[in-house]
């Protein structure tokens, strides 16, 4: 039986909001999660706390100077995930899966890797201008470096009508008629979707939806929020959530 060719897993660390232990519990989720041979790499301004065992790099120059220099916009609304499409990515190649720091993985993830399409990527849940949600997308290293290209040359004209670098990317690459997206039940939302809606979330706990292999867990609360029980909204009640510790390790 031939051996399925190797694939990549990559994420991104910077400044202080997510602790090295995100990288280390979503390592863990992707070696227990995914059967196919596969590098796990972070790129990261601070190698601290994370595991040795993890490959790392520093984030990527792209040459761009408002992202090489760190100006203080890049750190916000995930704009340095953009430079996940540096061609070239150290000695990284072929097909990858860029995950979000705050999201747990539930079931396998070998499926994400049979989508053929140039990018794939979640369809953001309160949108319907086909934004993508970038905590969960697939694509080739170095295919999308003219994505870069565009940002630079046409900086600040290429963001005027965005608010963040997922609405940047699926508008460009939507574009090029080159995005498509997982299967609604693939990529759900830990607010949205396991957290019961109203005041049916003071008497049901948060559960996992049928089919869900990856629950994203953005704004508030984050994973370890969910376990202890604290939504971090007011209007929001999140009992102690235990799958989430079972699988957030």
């Amino acid at each position: 039986m031939q051996q399925q060719p190797a694939v990549n897993v990559l994420c991104i660390k910077w400044g202080r909001k997510y602790g090295p232990e995100y990288v280390n519990k979503l390592y863990s989720m992707v070696r227990r999660h995914l059967k196919r041979p596969h590098r796990f790499v972070c790129l990261t301004d601070d190698t601290q706390g994370i595991d040795p065992a993890i490959e790392m790099h520093p984030i990527p120059p792209v040459g761009f100077s408002e992202f090489d220099t760190r100006q203080p916009w890049t750190f916000g609304h995930g704009w340095l995930k953009l430079t996940s499409f540096a061609d070239p990515l150290y000695d990284l190649r072929g097909r990858t899966l860029f995950l979000d720091l705050d999201i747990v993985i539930v079931d396998s993830i070998d499926c994400f890797f049979d989508e053929p399409a140039p990018f794939c990527v979640i369809r953001e849940w309160d949108k319907t201008d086909g934004t993508g949600n970038t905590s969960v997308y697939l694509y080739t290293i170095g295919a999308h470096a003219d994505a870069l290209e565009h940002l630079r040359t046409n900086y600040p004209a290429a963001i005027a009508d965005v608010r963040n670098e997922q609405e940047y990317i699926t508008g460009y690459l939507g574009r090029q008629g080159r995005v498509s997206y997982w299967p609604a039940t693939w990529c759900v939302s830990f607010k949205r979707h396991c957290v019961p809606r109203g005041l049916m979330s003071w008497v049901r706990p948060p559960t996992i939806p049928p089919g869900a292999k990856i629950i994203a867990f953005h704004g508030k609360p984050n994973p370890p929020d969910a376990i202890v029980g604290d939504s971090g909204k007011w209007y929001r009640r999140v009992p102690p959530t235990q799958w989430v510790a079972d699988h957030w390790r």
